[in-house]
């Protein structure tokens, strides 16, 4: 099982910057995929950013040049930095990760969001 925990959001002005992190626990080293979504208000989920145990990179086009995603093995941790914010990308934002469970077998694991604001 792998729990996802994240962290980092909050109130920011446009045109400011904050980090969100993901705290990952649990069988780790079966995680081969993970991303970031976000959900607004009235709105459906939408992909933001994923990364591959490679270290492949994808971004959805709304925040390409602006976001970045990253992770800290080590640390067993995956980030998101996020540059010169609109309020657009006002949302819940949530950690996902690709778990392996066998050859052909595999789950998603979700973390419980953490709220951005960005202020106009």
């Amino acid at each position: 099982q792998v729990q996802l925990v994240e962290s980092g959001g909050g109130l920011v002005q446009a045109g400011g910057s904050l980090r969100l992190s993901c705290a990952a626990s649990g069988n780790i080293f079966n995680i081969k995929t993970m991303h970031w979504f976000r959900q607004a208000p009235e709105t459906a989920r939408e992909l933001v950013a994923s990364i591959t145990i490679d270290g492949s990179t994808n971004y959805a086009d709304s925040v390409k040049d602006r976001f970045t995603i990253s992770r800290d093995n080590a640390k067993s941790t995956l980030y998101l930095q996020m540059n010169r914010l609109k309020p657009e990308d006002t949302a819940v934002y949530y950690c996902a990760a690709g778990v392996i469970l066998g050859e052909s077998l595999s789950y998603t694991s979700w973390g419980q969001g953490t709220q951005v604001t960005v202020s106009s």
